[in-house]
């Protein structure tokens, strides 16, 4: 029953029905923190992950959000060119930018901050390698179906190229 589900996961699903998202979040029996157990538990190339990165723009404090191929890296440099300087996000910092738990961390639904602003996302070009991919449903055992242009209409996110070689 999706009402007994976190919060966090009842955000996400609130926020694909708004946007009329035809695939509903799923909630798996195993934990999948990192894109390696999200893609064994789906059976999926960890490419197909779209794992969430946090960092902390060390300008205003503000969170910038990459969604990741789960097979590669962030380039900082490559992202701070966007951004200016970046820091760190631990965890704490984490959960209360996005209102998501570290392995959870959606690219929507996320809960009001203090200051009103969501976190500035950035979508990584490598996802389109696939026709599917599967990004955090706002737990880590909740996860979600969309095609990267799906996940460009539903963020209104930019597609960047910010990873490693």
């Amino acid at each position: 029953m999706a009402s007994s589900r976190p919060e966090g996961f009842q955000r996400v699903s609130a926020a694909l029905l708004a946007r009329a998202h035809p695939h509903p979040p799923r909630w798996l029996e195993v934990s999948a923190r990192s894109a390696q157990e999200a893609a064994d538990a789906l059976g999926v190339a960890l490419g197909q992950i779209a794992k969430s990165v946090v960092f902390r723009r060390k300008l205003d404090d503000a969170a910038v959000l990459v969604i990741a191929s789960g097979d590669k890296r962030v380039d900082e440099r490559k992202l701070e060119s966007l951004t200016g300087k970046l820091g760190r996000a631990d965890a704490d910092y984490v959960k209360a930018r996005t209102g998501f738990s570290i392995g959870g961390v959606s690219p929507l639904g996320f809960a009001p901050e203090a200051d009103g602003v969501p976190p500035r996302l950035f979508i990584d070009r490598e996802l389109f390698r696939f026709d599917a991919i599967w990004a955090a449903a706002g737990h880590p055992n909740g996860v979600f179906l969309m095609s990267p242009d799906q996940l460009v209409a539903l963020t209104g996110a930019p597609v960047v190229d910010v990873m490693q070689p």
